[in-house]
């Protein structure tokens, strides 16, 4: 929530509750004094209207999820505004009499105040209201700020384990260059081997062989 526009929110209600009460002091009034009264309850007004011009920039300066919380107070205090002005045409609409002031301050101008304190009951508890929901609003962004965050830890997490697996996939596939190095040199030394048998059993076969035909020839003299 903007500290600027509740600044002037509160300036704003300060300035509403002076005003009513002046209206409410004012149709008891006669002649110079009311007029006097009158002329202060405007100037209160021009200086109410004017922080609603600064709340109003205020609150469309801010982000829309914001904005939309402080534009929807504002309107109940324009409403608020725009009571306190017929209060105020009320007072000054005409010289009447004191009969006829009497009776509208017994009805009209009674009617007028319970309803304008019944605006203003409603003003303070949609400002309640709508402080609950920029509250939500905290909450939410405040939870929402906190998962990014998690998701970052994550991310980088799995990004440190990626280089790992990376890793230990260079050293497998190095192990596997030499396994298949070892396999050649173990399939040629078996080539040999085999080799060398068949040459070794050649040799046998030609000894034998010339041991018999020794013995032949010796038995046969």
């Amino acid at each position: 929530m903007s500290e600027v526009f509740e600044g002037y929110e509160r300036q704003y209600c300060e300035i509403s509750a002076n005003l009513s009460r002046k209206c409410t002091s004012a149709a008891a009034l006669d002649g110079e004094q009311k007029k006097q009264k009158v002329s202060e309850i405007k100037n209160g007004l021009d200086e109410a209207e004017s922080l609603i011009r600064k709340m109003d920039l205020e609150a469309r300066s801010l982000p829309p999820n914001v904005k939309a919380v402080l534009l929807a107070k504002l309107r109940e205090y324009k409403s608020d505004l725009n009571n306190l002005k017929t209060e105020v045409k009320r007072l000054v609409s005409g010289n009447l009499n004191a009969s006829a002031r009497d009776q509208l301050l017994e009805s009209g101008m009674a009617d007028a105040l319970t309803a304008s304190n019944d605006q203003r009951s409603r003003l303070l508890f949609s400002t309640e209201r709508l402080n609950h929901s920029g509250d939500r609003i905290k909450e939410s962004r405040r939870t929402m700020l906190e998962t990014e965050e998690l998701g970052v830890s994550i991310l980088s997490d799995l990004s440190s384990q990626r280089q790992s697996l990376l890793h230990a996939h260079n050293t497998l596939h190095g192990v596997d260059d030499n396994i298949g190095k070892s396999k050649r040199v173990l399939t040629s030394m078996a080539r040999r081997i085999s080799r060398n048998k068949w040459t070794v059993g050649i040799i046998i076969a030609v000894l034998v062989i010339a041991i018999i035909l020794i013995l032949y020839f010796k038995l046969s003299k």
